[in-house]
């Protein structure tokens, strides 16, 4: 079968989406550094609850992404890991974030002119 990403019923557009959600990024890129256990995923991605972080991982585990472990102690401790695929993936996903850290003033300024231009456009409408 031939995809097209440019089609709306393709489903590669599942992984784009996927790949449009800033913690699927972070947690991709904390994962290549080796298994992690939830809590110490947690911690590792400021600002992500508790809620978010666990529909993510286990939308990254139906996706073939990352595995979930499972250990048997009390309480249960789970650790999960990325597979080959994901690591795959990492590799894009830490050039976006490497891309975000360099560009991110350059950004902001674009932002800020914009926002400058727009708002004398607004006010000389006005008057």
């Amino acid at each position: 079968m031939i995809y097209d990403v440019y089609s709306e019923a393709c489903p590669t557009r599942l992984v784009l989406d996927r790949l449009a959600d800033k913690w699927v990024l972070l947690v991709l890129g904390r994962l290549t550094e080796g298994p992690m256990r939830f809590n110490h995923l947690r911690r590792e991605i400021e600002g992500v609850s508790q809620k978010v972080l666990s529909q993510t991982l286990k939308r990254l585990e139906r996706d073939g992404l990352v595995t979930r472990q499972a250990f048997p102690t009390v309480p249960v401790t789970v650790e999960y890991a990325i597979t080959p695929l994901g690591r795959t993936l990492s590799e894009t996903a830490q050039a976006l974030a490497r891309w975000a850290e360099t560009n991110i003033e350059a950004v902001m300024a674009a932002q800020a002119a914009y926002d400058a231009q727009a708002g004398g456009q607004t006010s000389r409408a006005t008057t």
